[in-house]
């Protein structure tokens, strides 16, 4: 058992975890209650496809994956907004040759599963976490009625947002948890290639059709495909509730987002086909008791509006790691450190992730939120250290934790509010940005 790390969960986080540990020789052991994902089947509810940014491509890159990954990715260089009457807005993300990575979940997993098991990982599929024995630091499996009990040096929960891991947690002493259904649901559906195999839209782009209290978005996928996803209310005035024929979901698709609709022929079918899923927040504290640890969804899950819920997950394993280069595996003072470290980037990117999806709804289609972006813009070229836009600080900036974007972005909001309270798109220019980087720098010093 000395060297034995038990993984608990073999989805994305798990199997990096696996690659980074097999590295260092350890004996990776992988469990998983769902089959083998390479075998071709899909779980209900999970999205088709990811956003893979910067914080998550580095991990890739430090266990080998870099070269390999990029060969299926699609780069999205910015959003391309479509009114109700389809006109298109294409808004960049950040400065040129910034970009974030549409990536398919089952090809990314499969990847990292080929690549643990390439360094030494075992991985048991179909075996379910039944309890874990703390004294022992020993982990209970079912397996078709059979139980196991395996033991190791580590015990790592990575089994996603309903962790049995985090199940056992909950039931010992002082431990704080709390989750939060938002009032929105997803669903997904697909825009198909053209008759001659290519893109129906723009191809580099993330698309959104915003629509105040909810909106659409899509994403490009390597066969020419775009996954679409429904972000709707449960219930409602409009509402998944209130679409309850085929007629009213025609004339929904239709009316409000008329340039899709015809875009998906069999949208109907597709729409009574494909499952609605719900949208969690997770929070608890601790994460680790004795040798035992959560990380990723299984510690903080989060609503997908900011595309870091797998890239913060990556980051959990990337910074594991590196604490290991720093003090070995001595597991208690790792584990300390690394709770300390992550709980609050965490908290932080939940928090940003909310707030992202009033601004993808909501204000991207409002010309006081265009004419802020044009100023930041302005103001990152202009001065390209001293203001970087918080989207960019979580995008792309992986040497920004997420706690400390958070913090740089609520001055940047303070200040952007008020110099837009006092120009307008006319008379902006008028104002000598040096004074918004004077006082930024100011007040960034005197938060702290």
């Amino acid at each position: 058992m000395k060297d034995k790390v038990i993984i608990v969960g073999a989805g994305l986080v798990g199997s990096l975890l696996a690659c980074y540990l097999g590295k260092r020789g350890l004996a990776i052991e992988v469990y998983e209650k769902r089959p083998d994902p390479r075998k071709g089947l899909r779980t209900q509810g999970r999205s088709i496809n990811l956003a893979l940014s910067n914080r998550g491509l580095r991990s890739l890159e430090e266990v080998g994956l870099g070269e390999k990954v990029r060969e299926i990715l699609i780069p999205m260089h910015g959003r391309m907004i479509h009114n109700e009457e389809g006109i298109l807005d294409f808004q960049p993300y950040g400065r040129l040759g910034q970009y974030i990575n549409s990536v398919s979940r089952a090809n990314l997993n499969t990847m990292l599963l080929e690549k643990a098991e390439e360094l030494g990982a075992k991985f048991i599929f179909e075996h379910s976490c039944t309890g874990i024995n703390w004294q022992e630091n020993v982990v209970t499996f079912d397996h078709q009625g059979k139980e196991s009990r395996i033991g190791g040096a580590l015990i790592v929960g990575t089994d996603g947002a309903f962790s049995s891991v985090r199940s056992e947690l909950m039931k010992t002493d002082r431990f704080n948890y709390s989750q939060y259904y938002i009032e929105h649901g997803y669903k997904e559906l697909t825009i198909p290639p053209n008759a001659e195999g290519g893109f129906m839209m723009e191809k580099n782009a993330l698309h959104i059709w915003p629509r105040g209290n909810f909106m659409l978005i899509a994403l490009p996928n390597p066969d020419a495909s775009f996954t679409c996803t429904l972000f709707f209310p449960f219930e409602g005035p409009q509402s998944f509730a209130q679409l309850s024929s085929d007629e009213v979901v025609r004339k929904f698709f239709q009316n409000t987002f008329p340039d899709a609709w015809e875009l998906i022929p069999d949208l109907v079918d597709q729409y009574n086909t494909n499952p609605t899923a719900s949208l969690v927040t997770v929070r608890c504290y601790p994460w680790v008791k004795d040798r035992v640890v959560i990380m990723g969804d299984a510690s903080h899950a989060i609503v997908p509006f900011y595309g870091q819920g797998m890239n913060s997950g990556f980051e959990d394993a990337r910074v594991f790691n590196d604490l290991i280069d720093a003090h070995g595996t001595g597991w208690e003072s790792i584990l300390s450190k690394f709770q300390t470290i992550r709980k609050p980037d965490a908290d932080a990117i939940a928090e940003l992730a909310m707030k992202n999806f009033v601004e993808m709804r909501d204000q991207v289609a409002d010309s006081r939120f265009i004419l802020r972006k044009k100023i930041e813009s302005e103001l990152n070229q202009k001065f390209p250290e001293q203001w970087i836009p918080q989207y960019s600080m979580v995008t792309f900036h992986d040497e920004i934790r997420y706690s400390e974007a958070l913090r740089l972005g609520k001055i940047q909001d303070a200040i952007m509010n008020e110099f837009l309270d006092q120009f307008s798109e006319k008379t902006w220019e008028e104002k000598d940005l040096e004074q918004i980087i004077a006082q930024y720098e100011i007040k960034k010093v005197s938060d702290h």
